[in-house]
């Protein structure tokens, strides 16, 4: 993995007061996940630390983003068990589990507000709630302090999936699922996007990150996981993956050659 970027010094004291949270390793077994007669999801097991960022690939219809929304509770699987490790217990993706997780979709729904009122609504759900102080530092973290009486769906693409990604990050959550972040933006966005994934990560934050940039999985994966037709063909290390795939599948997709 390339090396970290420097982050604003708020977000590394942050990232000190989340030390000693309990670990949420997941554990996948056999899950399917049929759809109007269309097997999507094939009898998938997956183990995941707690910890580092989880690059999900695969080409387009591979299942990422519904095997993401089956992790997090939103789509509930035909067959198969997915169980977090919470508070010493194994759990399902139920409330408990969705509260210690934030999700970001690649086309973030915002509030008709303003930018400043969308992160105050997410606070306003969660205690303890931020300060306005608090507030207006994750925007600065994200470079849209001096856009918070603007409103939200006025913004850029780039500048609505940094804000997107500052409420997810509000309330520290626990896992961070990430659905292409950065699909479409301009490399100032994509640039501070990463840098506030490292940050996360650097805090202890577990992220699962789908992507179709090649160049981003290699700079911020630890492991990855590569679904082709519904089915995981590797998982494995991020140096791994990319230096030696094992499967003809992984390796003509990190060559760049069409699978289908």
């Amino acid at each position: 993995m390339s090396d970290v970027l420097e982050t604003p010094a708020s977000v590394t004291a942050r990232s000190l007061r989340r030390s000693g949270r309990s670990p949420m390793p997941l554990r996948v077994e056999g899950l399917t996940l049929t759809l109007e007669g269309t097997l999507v999801l094939n009898d998938i097991d997956l183990a995941l630390a707690d910890d580092g960022v989880t690059a999900i690939l695969g080409p387009n219809g591979a299942g990422k983003s519904l095997l993401l929304r089956c992790l997090h509770g939103l789509v509930t699987p035909t067959r198969g068990t997915i169980l977090w490790h919470h508070e010493g217990r194994d759990h399902a993706p139920d409330l408990a589990i969705r509260k210690a997780q934030a999700l970001v979709a690649q086309k973030p729904v915002l509030l008709r507000r303003s930018v400043l009122a969308n992160l105050k609504f997410v606070a306003g759900l969660r205690r303890p709630r931020p300060s306005t102080d608090d507030l207006m530092q994750a925007l600065r973290e994200v470079r849209l302090e001096h856009l918070a009486r603007q409103n939200a769906r006025t913004l850029s693409g780039g500048e609505q999936q940094r804000l997107a990604l500052a409420r997810a990050l509000l309330h520290d959550p626990r896992v961070l699922l990430l659905d292409e972040p950065s699909a479409n933006l301009d490399p100032a966005s994509t640039l501070l996007i990463e840098t506030a994934i490292r940050a996360a990560r650097a805090a202890g934050t577990k992220v699962l990150l789908i992507t179709h940039d090649m160049a981003q999985a290699r700079r911020l994966a630890d492991d990855v996981v590569f679904l082709h037709k519904g089915r995981i063909v590797e998982h494995t290390s991020a140096a791994a993956f990319f230096d030696r795939p094992s499967s003809a599948e992984a390796e003509a997709y990190v060559k760049g050659d069409i699978l289908l």
